[in-house]
């Protein structure tokens, strides 16, 4: 049966009202790849931006194993009890040959999804590299108007591509082990000097002593490292979701950040930068849509794809005629 569309007015009307099911629905839709979709989803997207733009937008990071989940559900509960609204975009990987996904983070994190001002929505990552996905930039404007002041990007692990994601959030998390043997080993430099904040997880029993000793390593690694250009230190912390150890030093540091941040400037440039970003990615994931769903180019690249399985054109070649006949058209 097919998918009943609210109309624009239904949508921004419910978003804006803190309508959790319509907000989901409001999400549905602009992660449709549907052309008509697109179109209902951009009038509302144009009517709730005005109302969007308030929030903690936190990136959080880290190699599979190290946490995510769990971190996010302890320290979001704990925010919660602070008075804020958290909505957690939780991006799950995609099956390469399939395109299906996992989408488990709302079973990983049961006390958050039941709590009222939570709202967690895992999205497939599908072939799009940064650990965020496709939508995810619109689907923070959806939760803000829809009230939640704090919103959490969980991404799918750690990698170079993982630099897609700080053009989408204020402050950028990195969750790292400790008693594992060399902290560093396996970590780019390039994600390190991305990282606001590195939170050394799991740190209780035994693992205590092993954490406080990875903390001095990673302040010293950090020192390496050219100032940001929001001037602001990177901080280590220690976290046992077990021990409910490291919540408040945490969070006190979340709010130090976003308060210098604001005080010196960066904050608004950051946001102007993040605009900026998706104005150019916008265009980018149009025209490749449209050159795509193109009917007559869709023959040529039929047509050319043989060419170059039979080895009559070079991959090179082919591209280039495609093109060529596109600027043409």
């Amino acid at each position: 049966m097919a998918r009943k569309l609210l109309s624009a007015n239904e949508y921004i009307d419910g978003v804006l009202s803190e309508d959790r099911f319509i907000l989901g629905k409001a999400i549905t839709l602009i992660e449709s790849e549907k052309a008509e979709d697109q179109l209902l989803a951009n009038e509302v997207l144009e009517a709730l931006i005005p109302k969007t733009g308030k929030s903690m937008r936190i990136g959080i990071t880290g190699v599979p194993g190290v946490g995510k989940s769990t971190f996010i559900e302890s320290f979001g509960n704990y925010i919660i009890e602070q008075g804020r609204k958290l909505a957690v975009l939780a991006v799950d990987p995609s099956s390469q040959s399939s395109h299906g996904s996992i989408l488990g983070d709302k079973t990983r994190m049961e006390s958050l999804a039941t709590n009222d001002s939570a709202f967690i929505r895992p999205s497939p990552a599908k072939n799009v590299l940064g650990g965020a996905a496709a939508k995810t930039k619109e689907v923070i404007h959806l939760c803000e108007a829809a009230g939640f002041n704090t919103i959490f990007v969980e991404t799918v692990g750690v990698g170079q591509s993982e630099i897609a994601v700080k053009q989408l959030v204020d402050h950028f998390l990195l969750l790292m082990l400790s008693g594992a043997g060399d902290e560093l080993q396996g970590i780019k430099k390039g994600i390190m000097e991305m990282a606001d904040s590195i939170i050394i997880n799991k740190v209780d029993g035994d693992n205590v002593k092993h954490g406080q000793m990875a903390k001095a390593r990673y302040i010293n690694a950090l020192q390496l490292f050219p100032a940001p250009e929001s001037n602001w230190i990177p901080k280590v912390e220690l976290y046992s979701s077990v021990d409910n150890t490291g919540r408040e030093e945490i969070w006190e540091m979340l709010n130090s950040f976003f308060e210098h941040i604001k005080d010196n400037g960066f904050f608004k440039a950051n946001r102007i930068n993040q605009n900026v970003h998706w104005f150019h990615q916008t265009v980018r994931d149009t025209l490749l849509s449209r050159f795509y769903s193109n009917n007559d180019l869709h023959k040529d690249l039929i047509k050319m794809e043989a060419e170059v399985k039979n080895g009559n054109l070079t991959p090179l070649n082919a591209a280039n005629k495609i093109l060529y006949e596109t600027t043409k058209k």
